[in-house]
């Protein structure tokens, strides 16, 4: 009798079981419990500045929370732990918000009056900020190394480029000015606004600019009094029509880049020496 055919058997190799990659949740910010200091934006120090505690139809307090959808009313109540209208519960004594001296310091026992300035009223970083030392101290450091940066590019700048900014910030007052008063205000410019001293030292029209003005100074080239065509100063003969709604010298440094105002350039460099 024949034998029948045993089927073989297909082994399998074992699957490995991927697990799930959990992704950590970030923390939520915690509220620390302590004195906090408000200030008021841009400087302002009156003697009393009074901000609104409560919504009315002239001033809006409204919060938008965003895990209901739904606007919520705020007011200050100084008898109250919520600064929600609809949290609140009996009689609320409400309370005044007052700056002195451009300045409010809300002790750490006055959470809800905390928690109203620092998280949701709606003139936080428009009248007032919160006092954060860490913080002003970072923006302070990046003033600091800014003036630094301006400073040494002052203090190392040729006299010509130094002329041409500073004649873009005092005008024809650099003309009457020797080269250490012209250095010193130099200085004191690159200190007191480094940002837009950084921006003139890096843009290539300045002294063209500069060129061009000290050109109509001393008579080689002419501007109309419409301020709206350059003339050789000898003999009339048009150089260039100022574009609408240009600045004059702005447009002739743009023409002096060009090929036939390279060769005016050239020109008039060597009636100035």
């Amino acid at each position: 009798m024949a034998k029948q055919a045993t089927a073989k058997k297909t082994e399998v190799a074992p699957q490995a079981i991927v697990e799930p990659i959990k992704v950590a949740t970030p923390p939520k910010p915690t509220w620390e419990i302590k004195d906090r200091t408000y200030i008021l934006a841009r400087g302002m120090s009156p003697l009393t500045m009074t901000i609104p505690s409560k919504h009315t139809l002239k001033h809006s307090l409204l919060y938008f929370d965003e895990a209901s959808g739904n606007q919520k009313e705020i007011r200050y109540a100084t008898n109250q732990a919520s600064v929600f209208v609809e949290d609140q519960k009996g009689e609320a004594t409400l309370g005044h918000i007052v700056f002195k001296d451009g300045i409010l310091t809300v002790p750490k026992q006055k959470q809800s009056l905390q928690k109203l300035l620092s998280i949701y009223h709606p003139l936080k970083g428009r009248i007032y900020n919160e006092f954060k030392p860490t913080q002003i101290a970072a923006e302070e450091l990046d003033v600091l190394s800014l003036q630094v940066d301006a400073m040494t590019a002052a203090r190392e700048m040729d006299i010509d480029m130094a002329e041409a900014i500073m004649r873009v910030e005092i005008g024809s007052k650099v003309d009457k000015m020797s080269s250490k008063e012209l250095r010193r205000d130099l200085l004191l410019f690159s200190r007191s606004q480094p940002e837009l001293f950084l921006d003139l030292a890096s843009d290539d029209n300045v002294p063209l600019r500069n060129f061009a003005i000290k050109a109509v100074e001393f008579g080689i080239i002419k501007l109309a009094q419409d301020q709206r065509t350059f003339t050789w100063g000898s003999n009339g003969r048009k150089l260039m029509t100022v574009p609408f709604d240009e600045h004059p010298y702005s447009a002739m440094a743009a023409f002096f880049k060009t090929d036939e105002g390279l060769e005016i350039y050239r020109s008039i460099e060597k009636k100035f020496s």
